[in-house]
C-alpha cells in the first residue's frame, strides 16, 4: 500500500494543486495524509479547503493555524503564544467560507492505524498526553525541537510507533531507528523556492519505506496575490516564509 504525507499547505493553492495533480498520475498512491496547517499565512483559504475537503482520498487533522483560526471565529480565546499573528488570523477568519467551519471543527488532532500489521500515528507535532483535549489557547503543542534522530526519540517517547509522521516545523525530517521511521516530508506550501514537497509512503508487511518528493510550480500568482490582497505583513510573509522570493 502506498499513501502520500502533506503538511503546512498554510492557504498555497498553487502548491497543492500541483502536488495533487502529480498523486493523481500515480495510480497507486490510495490514500493522502493532511497533517494540519491547511490556512494561515497564506491567503487561498477557501481554494485550499475546497481541494482537500472535495475529495474522498484524503485524512486531515489540525494545527495550531487551523485551530486559532476557529477560535477567532467562535470568539474563543485566541492563543498567547501566537499573538503576533492574531490580525493575520482575524483576516483569514472573515474571508473563510462558513461551509468550512464545522468541516475544520470535526477534524482530529491525531490518526492512529495499523496497516499491513505496522503502527502508524499522524499528529500536527507532538502533544504530551495530558494536552490532548486542551484548548488551542492554552498552547498545547510542544515547542519545537531542532531536526536530529535523538531529538525526536526524546520527544515522541510516549508514542510507541513503526510511523510517526507530522509537520508543524517547515523544513523536512526524515530519520529511523531500529523502531520508528520520524516523518515531517516539509511545509507544502511555505518553501523558499517554487517547489512543493510531500512524502510517499510504501507500507507492506515486510516493512515501511519512505520517499521524499518535490514538485515543481508556478508560484508568481500566488506571491502576488499577498500584494493584491493586502494580507496583513504581507512583506514580513514573504520575506520570512518564501525566502524573500520576487516575482
Amino acid at each position: 500500500m502506498k499513501v502520500a504525507i502533506i503538511t503546512d499547505v498554510h492557504g498555497n493553492a498553487s502548491a497543492l494543486k500541483a502536488v495533487l495533480d502529480e498523486i493523481d498520475q500515480r495510480a497507486e498512491i490510495s490514500h493522502i495524509y493532511c497533517l494540519g496547517d491547511m490556512v494561515g499565512i497564506g491567503p487561498a483559504t477557501n481554494e485550499v479547503l475546497d481541494l482537500l475537503f472535495s475529495r474522498k482520498d484524503v485524512s486531515m487533522l489540525t494545527g495550531n493555524h487551523d485551530e486559532a483560526v476557529l477560535s477567532v471565529m467562535y470568539g474563543e480565546p485566541h492563543p498567547p503564544g501566537h499573538i503576533h499573528v492574531k490580525q493575520h488570523h482575524e483576516w483569514i477568519a472573515k474571508r473563510m467560507h462558513p461551509e468550512f467551519i464545522a468541516q475544520l471543527e470535526e477534524l482530529p488532532r491525531t490518526i492512529q492505524h495499523t496497516i499491513h500489521e505496522h503502527s502508524v500515528y499522524f499528529t500536527h507535532y507532538h502533544m504530551e498526553s495530558k494536552n490532548l483535549n486542551e484548548h488551542i489557547s492554552k498552547n498545547p503543542f510542544s515547542k519545537i525541537v531542532e531536526p536530529s534522530l535523538a531529538n525526536l526519540e526524546s520527544l515522541f517517547a510516549e508514542q510507541q510507533y513503526e510511523l510517526i509522521g507530522f509537520g508543524h516545523h517547515h523544513p523536512t525530517h526524515h530519520f529511523k531507528n531500529d523502531r520508528t521511521i520520524f516523518l515531517n516530508p516539509g511545509s507544502l506550501g511555505c518553501t523558499v523556492e517554487p517547489l512543493a514537497p510531500y512524502a510517499i509512503v510504501t507500507i507492506e508487511k515486510t516493512g515501511i519505506s519512505v520517499n521524499l518528493e518535490k514538485v515543481s510550480y508556478d508560484n508568481s500568482s500566488f506571491l502576488l496575490s499577498y500584494k493584491n490582497l493586502q494580507v496583513p505583513e504581507h512583506e514580513f510573509i514573504i520575506r520570512a516564509f518564501h525566502g524573500g522570493q520576487k516575482v
